[in-house]
């Protein structure tokens, strides 16, 4: 069972790395402690409880940093900043072609689940790609 553990090893990193979210690393690590176990016995469940446990405590050790990681405060980028913006249509947007939206001095291209005529005021819902989803703006009586 000795190359098994590095085999374990072996796909418990490459996972990691194509996923890129802390999925295995942990047990990658108890794979290694299990390896190590190999050389004082044979006894699979001995390795076996030992990857468990090694996994489990390295994971609970962890925790915290990845939390920290996970927790970075999320700095807007200037695109980000026109999404909840109120715009002007500039160019008719109908169902199936893109219009353009003038919003904070810039020109974008814009669509919209519904037909927008030349003039009308709307609100950035979203970006998508290099373009705006926008809906018109109801004026309120």
């Amino acid at each position: 069972m000795v190359d098994g553990w590095i085999i374990a090893f072996i796909v418990l990193i490459f996972i990691e790395l194509i996923t890129v979210n802390l999925v295995s690393i942990w047990f990658a690590i108890g794979s290694i402690a299990a390896y190590v176990t190999t050389f004082f016995t044979d006894n699979f469940m001995i390795q076996l409880i030992v990857f468990v446990i090694v996994s489990i405590i390295s994971l609970l050790a962890m925790k915290p940093l990845t939390k920290k990681i996970r927790n970075r405060k999320y700095e807007p980028t200037n695109l980000d900043r026109v999404i909840g913006e109120e715009g002007v249509v500039t160019k008719d947007i109908s169902k199936n072609t893109y219009g353009e939206v003038k919003v904070s001095g810039s020109i974008w291209t814009a669509t919209s689940k519904k037909a927008i005529s030349k003039g009308t005021q709307v609100k950035v819902l979203k970006i998508d790609g290099v373009k705006l989803l926008v809906e018109e703006v109801k004026e309120e009586k």
